[in-house]
C-alpha cells in the first residue's frame, strides 16, 4: 500500500491573507506543517498541493515536493484528489495546511487503523473535550461514535447535549465531548468518489464536508489519539501557536 500525504495550501484566505505564508517564530506556516508531517513513519511521499507560484516556490526553497492544482478546487479535499492526478497512491493524507501543531503521530495512528480495518473509507482523529468553553465554541467540532469507535456525527453544535444534566453527573461523565482534529485518511477509491458527489444536506447545515462521506454511507473510523492540535486562520491564532511553540522550546 502507498501511503501519499497532501498539505493543501490555498493562498486566497478571507481572515488571514496568503495564510501558507504567513510566519511563525521565523517560518512561514505552510513550512511548519510540511516540517511536522515529514516525521511521520507512514508516510511513502509527502507533497505541497497548491494554486500559487509563491507558495510553490517558498515550499521548494525548504525542501518539500509540490504540485500545482487548479485555482477553483472547491475545498482542500478536492485539491487533495487533484494532487494525486496521475500519481500512485492507494491511501491519500489529508495534512491540512494551517494545522502547524498536527503531531506525526496523529497521522501514522490514523494510518495504520485505516489499514488495519477493511471496512474503514476514511479514518481521522479525535481527542477528549474536557472545557465548557470548547464545548460551546462552534468552531471546535465535536464528534460521537458508536461503540466500535464509528462516528455517528459530527456538529459545531454541543454533541451530545449535557443540558438536562446536573452538575454532579457532568462532573462524573468526564470527557464531555470528543473533539475532531482536522485531519483525514482516505482510501483512493473513496476520496474519488466524494469529490464526484454533491454538497449534502447535512454538509450545507453544519458547514462539515467529512457529514458527505456519512450521508453518502461511507464508514469513518475514529482513532483516540492523545496530541491536540489547533488551526490558524487568523493573526491571533498565529501568535498562540507561536507561543505554544516558544513553550515547546
Amino acid at each position: 500500500m502507498k501511503v501519499v500525504g497532501v498539505i493543501p495550501a490555498r493562498y486566497a484566505s478571507t481572515r488571514l491573507p496568503a495564510k501558507p505564508l504567513h510566519p511563525i517564530a521565523g517560518k512561514p506556516l505552510v513550512q511548519w506543517v510540511w516540517e511536522a508531517a515529514s516525521r511521520a513513519q507512514t508516510l511513502n511521499e509527502l507533497v505541497v498541493a497548491t494554486d500559487d507560484e509563491r507558495i510553490a516556490a517558498t515550499a521548494r526553497g525548504f525542501g518539500a515536493e509540490v504540485a500545482m492544482t487548479p485555482a477553483e478546487c472547491p475545498s482542500g479535499t478536492d485539491r487533495v484528489a487533484a494532487a494525486l492526478e496521475g500519481r500512485e497512491a492507494d491511501i491519500a493524507v489529508n495534512i491540512q495546511g494551517d494545522e502547524p501543531l498536527m503531531p506525526a503521530e496523529n497521522i501514522d495512528a490514523c494510518v495504520r487503523a485505516l489499514l488495519s480495518q477493511p471496512d474503514a473509507a476514511v479514518s481521522t482523529p479525535m481527542v477528549p473535550l474536557n472545557h465548557a468553553a470548547d464545548l460551546e465554541a462552534p468552531h471546535v467540532v465535536k464528534v460521537v461514535t458508536d461503540s466500535r469507535g464509528w462516528a455517528l456525527y459530527f456538529s459545531r453544535s454541543p454533541i451530545p447535549n449535557r443540558s438536562r444534566l446536573t452538575p454532579e453527573e457532568t462532573a462524573a461523565t468526564r470527557p464531555l465531548a470528543m473533539k475532531h482534529l482536522g485531519l483525514y485518511v482516505y482510501r483512493r477509491d473513496a476520496l474519488k468518489a466524494f469529490v464526484a458527489m454533491k454538497p449534502s444536506r447535512y454538509e450545507l447545515i453544519e458547514k462539515l464536508e467529512q457529514l458527505r462521506f456519512l450521508e453518502a454511507g461511507y464508514r469513518i473510523l475514529m482513532v483516540p489519539v492523545t496530541g491536540d492540535s489547533i488551526g490558524v486562520d487568523t493573526p491571533e491564532d498565529a501568535e498562540a501557536v507561536e507561543r505554544m511553540l516558544a513553550a515547546r522550546g
